[in-house]
């Protein structure tokens, strides 16, 4: 084949070449076409179906907008209807209350001329008294022949010769009843105070009771010429009172502590026989030495009891002494704990502060411990004790404060020691005072007051230590009143036996009452 052939050849297949790329390329375009109309219209679908969404909400909103607007107008011309209607209440009502206030008004006005008159006739007739009054002296001058400060004087003197003849009469009169009573009084102070120097829960005296195998041990414990009793009593502090009691010794003290220790000490004795002095020394030192522990042991139980904590060790001795000492019967130590446990409970539900509660009703007779070695009331004795130690001014205000008759309770916590103390000593059974006679008590201590003119109501309170009484203003003036009170005392004091003392508390009270209209 030559050269042109192939060149021929060469140049069909080149040109069917090109004419098969530029069919594909007019068929590809053709279809690319077709496939971008397809999709030109679909967008073109897809748009006027948003476009119709979208007018289609622009005209529920519109429509919504149209109904809020309508509800907001419907309600401000409601809220505006309503408060022209108040307006118009309160313009009635201020209208009303004018007319009230003039006619009011016209009413004082008429009430002022009234007075105005009836104050004029008043002064007519204060002068006309007046002038009758200068008359009817002259006249009496003229009788009696004396001016007026002469009879005045006359007056006044025959008044203070009588009231100094019945001063007179009345100071021996009761002269001559203290005379009378001076003996059952003196017989009431006596025991009063060995009441108050009890040792013992089971008998209120001031005596121990030892008893003996024999009648041969009296001679003992009494020893040659009396030595041995004479060193028992050196080392005790006690006396011993042997008489005819068979198989017993009696031991006699005020100082329970003292008397507690005599007892152990010669209970010991007996038991061992030996009974000399050198051997009553070492035993009577032993015998201070347990009970100091009891007291000891005593004071720590109780603070226990009455969850009291941080007490020093020599306070706690002094509250164990307690243990000995009796108040009508009731055990101090016991009636203090119980105390405490009250005053805890009432100033939990009050919302006061406990731990000065506890702590103060715990401590409050505290000075019934050492009142034989100082002077002066116990609560008074108590705080001093109490500031020594450091307690806090709180606590020692409440223990001094819970008899009123040493100070007023000036705080919450004073006011609830005071009242759990109440509590605990008038509870039926806490002291040897049976139920009946604790009402006849209180009874004729309201009698007594309900006696006197003038008293209205009276009402024994805090276990009878208090008669709170209630005047009538109209027949009682506050002079009368304080005379009232002494005369109420008094008269309790004739005529009932009580332990203590009882507070009479006289209340007069006037009200006034108006109505404005």
């Amino acid at each position: 084949m030559s050269s042109t052939q192939i060149i021929v050849i060469a140049l069909i297949l080149l040109a069917g070449a090109l004419i098969a790329l530029a069919a594909g390329y007019l068929y590809g375009r053709t279809q690319n076409k077709e496939r971008f109309e397809t999709r030109l219209r679909a967008l073109k679908e897809t748009s006027e179906q948003r476009l119709l969404e979208v007018q289609a909400d622009q005209r529920e909103a519109m429509r919504e907008a149209r109904e809020e607007t309508a509800r907001i107008r419907s309600t401000i011309e409601h809220e505006n209807a309503e408060r022209r209607a108040e307006l118009q209440r309160q313009e009635r009502r201020m209208q009303q209350k004018e007319e009230n206030l003039e006619r009011k008004l016209d009413i004082l006005e008429q009430r002022e001329r009234k007075f105005q008159v009836r104050e004029r006739l008043l002064e007519q007739t204060r002068e006309e008294l007046e002038v009758l009054k200068q008359k009817q002296v002259s006249e009496l001058e003229s009788i009696a022949q004396l001016t007026e400060e002469q009879a005045k004087e006359l007056l006044l003197s025959r008044i203070e010769t009588r009231v100094r003849s019945e001063a007179a009469q009345r100071v021996r009169v009761i002269e001559e009843q203290a005379r009378e009573e001076a003996e059952a009084r003196a017989r009431e102070v006596i025991t009063l105070a060995i009441q108050r120097c009890a040792s013992d829960q089971v008998a209120e005296a001031v005596v121990s009771v030892v008893p003996l195998p024999n009648d041969e041990m009296k001679g003992r414990i009494i020893g040659r010429e009396g030595r041995n009793i004479r060193a028992l009593e050196a080392a005790t502090g006690v006396d011993l009172i042997i008489d005819d009691t068979p198989e017993a010794v009696i031991l006699s003290g005020f100082d329970p502590v003292r008397r507690e220790i005599a007892r152990v000490a010669l209970t010991k004795l007996i038991l061992d026989g030996r009974i000399h002095p050198a051997r009553i020394e070492d035993v009577v030192a032993k015998a201070r030495q347990e009970v100091e522990a009891i007291v000891r042991e005593a004071g720590e139980n109780a603070a226990m009891e009455a969850n009291v904590h941080g007490l020093q060790p020599e306070l706690l001795k002094i509250l164990g002494r307690l243990h000995f000492r009796t108040s009508y019967g009731q055990n101090v130590l016991a009636h203090s704990v119980e105390v405490s446990i009250l005053a805890a409970t009432i100033a939990h539900e009050l919302g006061a502060d406990v731990n000065v509660c506890k702590t103060a009703a715990l401590l409050h007779d505290m000075g019934k411990a050492i009142d034989q070695e100082v002077e002066g009331p116990h609560a008074i004795i108590g705080g001093e004790v109490a500031r020594r130690f450091g307690k806090s001014p709180k606590i020692i205000h409440a223990m001094v404060a819970h008899h009123a008759s040493e100070t007023e309770p000036q705080t919450l916590e004073a006011a609830i020691v005071q009242a759990a103390d109440a509590i605990s000593a008038a509870r039926p059974g806490a002291r040897r005072e049976t139920i009946d006679l604790y009402i006849k008590r209180l009874e004729a201590l309201e009698n007594i007051a309900n006696s006197f003119t003038g008293v209205e109501k009276s009402f024994a309170i805090q276990a009878g230590r208090e008669i709170r009484i209630i005047v009538k203003p109209e027949e009682v003036d506050e002079y009368e009143a304080n005379r009232l009170a002494s005369d109420i005392a008094h008269k309790i004091e004739e005529n009932l036996d009580y332990p203590g003392q009882i507070k009479v508390c006289v209340v007069r009270e006037t009200r006034s009452v108006d109505y404005a209209r």
